[in-house]
Parts: C-alpha cells; structure tokens; sequence
C-alpha cells in the first residue's frame, strides 16, 4: 500500500527529532507515542476555564489528578530534624481551594523554596500529583505545578474565560508539559490529509481534519471543541467501519461448497424425535442461516443470544444440514469441562442419531466424537481416524482440534463457541481445515449491545435469539448484604437446605480456588502494615481477600450445610476429575457444588434451582447475568442470590441492585459497559483496536456508527481497493498495524 508523500513527512516524523530524544522516550514509553501523528491524535480528556475552577471535592483516592485552582493560604513550618543541616528541617503547606473544597499541598526539605516565592495567596495555577491521606486530610504531596499567568496584552475577561486543555498525563508526563510538546507539532496539522471522502464530510456538515485538529488542542470557545470531537468521532468510527466492511467485502469473493438442506436426511430425522415445539426465534435464526449455508460464499455470523435461549439447539441443527449435505461441523469450545459438556448434551439430543456405525444407530445416523487435549491415546487415536475418513460427521473439542495431525474429511461447518476466549490464530487455523473455507457460526451468550456489535464483530452478520423456549422457569435474584444483616446470609443457607430437600441443587460460586498457590504468605508471614488512618467499610471489604471455594466448602460441609452432599469444581483440577464431577452432579449424585466460575457457560442441569454467589461484587455484570443462567432450566422456579460484604451507597451494591432488577441480559450489557471503561468491552474482544478509539463511545454513539457502517459498505462496494481515496488508505494503513489485520481476520 503507497503511503501519501505528504503523511510521511511531516506527520510521520518520529517525536525524537522534533522534541529531543529525553521527552520522546518518556512519551513513547508512558503514553505509546512515537510519531509526530500519535501525538495530534492524543486529545485533551477535558477543558478547564482559568476563571471557573475545577472541583475539589470530588478528588478520587490514589488517583494522579490535575486540578485548577487558586491559593488561599500558605505556610512554612520550621520543625526539629536530625536529618536536615543545622537540625532544623522546613515543611510548607499551602492550601488551594475552588469554590468547592479545599486541598492541601505539602512541600518538604530542598523542594520548599521554589514553592515558597512562587505559590502566593491568591496565585493561579494548576497541580498535579497523586491523591492521598495524611491525619484524615486529603492532600498532594510534592506536586507538579504550572502557574497561569495573562499575556501582557490581554484582557481579565479573555484571560478567565481561555480554555485550558487538560490531557491524559502519567506521574512522569504532567498535562502541561503534554500541552507544551502539542504547541510545538501543531503546525503539521495542516499537512494531515483527510480520510473522509470530500462528499461525506460536505453532505455532513464537517470541518476539515486540520481544522479539527487545530480546534480539539487550541479551542477559542466551546463551540470549537464540539466542532472538533463531532468531526473526530465520524474519523474513528468511519475508519474502522470501511476496515470491517473491506473484510466482509473480501470474504464474500471466497469460494465456499453450498451445504443445501435436505428434505428427508438426518435433520429431519432429528426435529421428529423432539419433544417441544421450536421457539419462533429459533426457527428465524435456523432460516437464516440455512440460507447462508446454500450459498457458494462462506457464512460468517454471529449468533448472540439470552442464557438459555436455545443457542446450543439451533448451532445443532446448522451442523445436522451440513452433515446432511455430504459436510463435517466442528465446535470449538474453550474449556474441557464445556466441551464434555457440550458433548454430553448434544449425544442425548440426537439419541441412535448419534451412534453412526454402530448396530444401534438410525438409518440416518452419524457419529459424535469428543477430542479434548486430556483423551487417553486410544481413544484420541479413534477420533482423529473416524474425522480423517469422514465417519465422524461432527466433533466437539477444545483447541485440540487445531493441531496440525488432526485432518477433516471434509469440513463445512466450524461453530465457535463464547468467541472471545480463543485467540486469532486458533480460529484461523481451524479455517484452514477445510478443503475450502468452511461456513463460520460465532456463538455468544453475552449480550452485545448493537453498536458494540457492529463495532466489535462488524465484520460479521448478527442473529439475535431473545426468547426462552417454553417451559423454562423464571429466575428470582436477590442480593444479600452480609455485613449489615448477617442473618440474612444464614437465610440463604436455609434456602439451600430447604431446595436439596425437595430433591433440588444448589451451586455456590466463589472467586479464588483458595489453595497455596493463590497466597503462599499466611497471615503471619506477610510484613506489618504501616499504620493506616480508618478505612471506611467499602475499602475494608475491598481490601479482604476474595472469598474462595476450597475454603467456602470446608466451612458449609462443618456449618450451615451439614449432613449433604458437597463437592467442589475448580479450573485447577485433572480434567478427568472435573469431569466425573460434573457427571456426579448432572446424575444428581452430589447436593451442592462449590465451584469457581468454571461453571459460567453452558453447564446444564435442570435440577439446579438455587445459586449463591459469594462476594458478588467481585464479578462483572455481564458474568454475574451468565452465572445466573444456571438455574432455573427445568420446570422448578430458579433462585440467585449475590452475597455482599460492600455498603448500601456503594456503586459495586448499585451494580448488584441493577442484576437483581432484571433478567434481559441485553439491558444489563448497557449498564456493564457504561459502568466499566469501554476498553474493557471492546479489549476483550477487540485485539489492537482499542486504541483507536479516542473520542467514539460506543453507547453514546450508537448513531454514528451506523450510519459510517452504511457509508462505508457504500464506499467499498463501489472501490474495494479505495485507489480513488488515499487519504482513507492511508489511514487504514495506521489503524490496521499487523496485530490489529489478524484481528480482522478473525472471522
């Protein structure tokens, strides 16, 4: 790809030869920027006016903050110091205030004297530093500190209302050092060239990239800066949608055997034998992808769905009409336990239809084969045998599948199950299985909000399953606040009892496994905290040690659950012995299992009817919604209960009251990723392109994005080598280093 003359100098210049090898390293190494470009493109997190000062009062803890704000009083104290020349040592305290609070900073020994003259009552400035407490008082000890000073020519009022930007720092890099090196490569924003193609930007109404650029760093009033950021945002969005939409563009020219539908074959065969009607949304779901499975180009959809919707069913019945059609499906599955299970579920599904090659099987029979990394020889040696003559019309695994000696007869199906726990490589190289590429299913139990989806997974098209099948039991969810109200804990336990005794069971879900390895300090080998001052109930509760499972099962088998069956399931166990686990369970062998979230997805036993979650503010939202699931799949009604030591105030009590409240998981995704940073989301799922996402909020935007979504299909359909736009290669070209091109071809 030719990059623009006019990129490669002087946006391209690295910072080095610009601002001195010292100032490029720390910015290289703190914030990730090298080019004269990164730096532009590192925008203020905010603006402050000189004559409207920020809040004091809403200072986090231990955080590196910049604030505005003028000094009320200073004083230097003169103390007794075996350590200072002559035995006196100089403290200066300097109080700043906003309006809303005050704050104290502190300079000690050398680093008073400069503070001394400059830091006046009634001095301007902005300070930066790390937030902490001293005698129960907020303060910044030793911080940086800038003073605002007018120019000589200008007014009060031009002075006051100026907008000072304020910019992601780091303790090594303050904001206006930051601001300092922006000035000095702010007149290269002329040369930037613009991606947008000229009729987009016009049709929108949005300014140049250099003016953008221009007004986001140096904004005159705030009219500049919403200019900027609406102008930025359709950059980053627009960008990033032509890259999904070139992916999806290049994937529809692959070639791809039809896998068509027969009217009479095992899939047929199977939807005779079941005992319930299809939900509609299984059946919608089930038409469209039949439809891209007849077509010569290869599926690549995403089917997200509430927990328990029926996923595993409709991903059975796209494998069933590949076999059908001469093909081999696999499924991924990114535990051993979920593959087993997985395993288990669809051979009961399918029943003689499940046993191909055996004196039981049905006419239309195929065979089910399980390949995990933990099989013994024989049977591995089985398996690959029955995938490599094509015996084995489907096969359920972990990433075992992908190692080069296993061989497809024919592969025509791969269904990848909770997508975001497998890396690139590993979905790629089950791609590469087939004799051509194979019809793609991503499955996912998390509910994506749209614009995370079209962001996130843009390069693939969606099916969404939001009803449950009939007869699933609706899931009461309470949470149990077990420092104010103990005995609410000791409810929940009677709760427990009182299900197992109406032949139900229970899961207990903690967050660590508790053996050596998590802490191999005991209490009275750690050092000695320094004396803190009292923390309040919410760091108390925080600071404890997650609750853990070999701990919780010894204490409920000695109190509260005595007398019933506990067993305990953790990712740190044989696999053959999570296995007969989950078997002693799912046969309803064991009352209570206490477990780790290695249960979070696609565990199913019918019989569960009660879950208590220990320390539920541990666990994000979406996690907490998956664990949920686990209940309440038979008829019996379902009961949650998330167990918590935070206070009523606390935003982590908030987020549990948010889970209690409802049951759509989609609504839930909303408030997880408004509540956690985007990178969060977007990181988990998202390789590299996190970064690129400066100013677009995936939720606040939600318009945007679709409509570049639109745009950029429209762009590339008409110039899939985008030779007319430069300015948007160019651009694809940074977006898409190499780490970030494997991301996208994932699919």
């Amino acid at each position: 790809m030719d990059l623009v003359p006019a990129l490669q100098e002087p946006l391209r210049q690295p910072l080095k030869s610009v601002l001195g090898p010292a100032t490029a390293k720390v910015m290289a190494e703190h914030l990730g920027l090298h080019s004269v470009g990164d730096l532009l493109h590192h925008y203020p997190r905010r603006y402050e006016e000189r004559g409207q000062l920020t809040r004091l009062a809403d200072l986090p803890m231990d955080e590196h903050v910049t604030v505005v704000a003028q000094v009320a009083d200073a004083r230097l104290h003169t103390f007794a110091s075996s350590r200072a020349p002559r035995g006196k040592g100089q403290r200066l305290e300097v109080t700043i205030t906003d309006g809303s609070g005050r704050l104290q900073l502190v300079f000690f020994g050398n680093g008073v004297h400069k503070p001394h003259k400059e830091l006046l009552p009634g001095t301007r400035a902005m300070f930066a530093g790390k937030v902490s407490v001293f005698n129960r008082r907020i303060q910044l000890a030793h911080p940086a500190y800038e003073l605002l000073k007018g120019d000589a020519g200008e007014t009060v009022e031009s002075w006051a209302g100026a907008l000072i930007p304020l910019y992601p720092a780091t303790a090594k890099l303050e904001s206006w050092k930051i601001g300092k090196a922006v000035q000095t490569v702010l007149p290269s924003a002329e040369e930037a060239v613009d991606p947008l193609p000229d009729s987009l930007r016009a049709g929108r109404g949005l300014v140049t990239l250099p003016e953008a650029l221009l007004k986001i760093h140096r904004p005159q009033t705030k009219a500049d800066i919403a200019d900027a950021r609406a102008r930025l945002k359709w950059d980053e969005a627009f960008v990033l949608q032509v890259a999904l939409a070139r992916r999806r563009h290049a994937d529809a020219q692959l070639p791809a055997v039809p896998r068509k539908q027969r009217p009479d074959g095992l899939l047929a065969a199977f939807d005779d034998r079941l005992p319930f009607t299809l939900t509609e949304g299984q059946q919608k779901v089930s038409r469209e992808i039949f439809d891209d499975l007849a077509t010569e180009h290869p599926m690549h959809r995403l089917l997200q769905g509430e927990v328990g919707s029926g996923k595993t069913m409709v991903a059975l019945r796209a494998m069933l009409a590949v076999v059908d059609a001469g093909g081999q499906a696999a499924m991924l599955a990114p535990t051993e336990v979920l593959a087993q299970q997985h395993h288990r579920s669809v051979t009961e599904m399918m029943g003689e239809l499940a046993e191909g090659g055996t004196l039981g099987g049905a006419e239309h029979a195929t065979k089910v084969v399980l390949l995990t990394g933990s099989m013994g020889a024989a049977a591995r040696r089985q398996a690959l045998l029955d995938l490599a003559t094509g015996e084995a019309g489907i096969v359920i695994g972990t990433h075992a599948l992908i190692e080069d000696k296993v061989q497809f007869h024919d592969l025509g199906l791969v269904v990848v199950d909770e997508q975001h726990r497998f890396g690139v490589e590993q979905r790629d190289a089950l791609r590469g299985k087939g004799k051509q590429p194979p019809h793609l299913l991503v499955m996912t139990a998390t509910p994506i909000p749209r614009t995370v989806a079209m962001t996130v997974f843009g390069d693939l098209e969606t099916s969404v399953l939001d009803q449950l099948p009939a007869g699933r039991s609706p899931i009461a969810s309470h949470v149990v606040p077990a420092a104010d109200k103990p005995h609410f804990l000791a409810r929940a336990w009677e709760r427990v009892r009182e299900e197992v005794a109406k032949g139900h069971q229970a899961y207990v879900v903690c967050p660590r496994i508790g053996d050596e390895e998590d802490d191999p300090r005991s209490a009275k080998d750690r050092p000695a905290k320094k004396k803190q001052p009292p923390e309040s109930a919410e760091d108390a509760a925080e600071r404890r040690p997650p609750l853990a499972v070999l701990d919780v099962a010894e204490q409920l088998a000695r109190g509260p659950l005595q007398g019933l069956r506990v067993e305990v399931l953790h990712g740190r166990m044989q696999p053959d012995d999570k296995d007969a686990v989950m078997r002693r369970f799912a046969a309803g062998e064991t009352d209570v299992l206490v477990a780790t979230t290695v249960i979070e997805v696609g565990v199913n036993v019918p019989n569960s009817t009660v879950m208590v979650i220990m320390d539920a503010d541990r666990f994000g939202v979406s996690q907490l919604h998956q664990l949920r699931g686990r209940v309440g799949r038979g008829s019996a009604p379902g009961l949650c209960l998330l167990v918590t030591e935070m206070p009523e105030a606390s935003a982590a009590r908030q987020r549990l009251n948010a889970v209690a409240s409802t049951l759509d998981g989609f609504e839930l995704s909303r408030i997880d990723l408004e509540q956690r940073r985007e990178g969060d989301v977007l990181g988990q799922a998202q390789s590299g392109v996190r970064s690129s996402l400066r100013v677009l909020a995936v939720i606040d935007d939600e318009e945007i994005i679709a409509e570049a979504r639109e745009e950029a299909a429209a762009v590339v359909a008409a110039d899939p080598d985008l030779e007319h736009l430069p300015g948007l290669r160019t651009a694809l070209d940074a977006l898409l280093d190499e780490e970030r091109e494997q991301y996208l071809e994932k699919g």
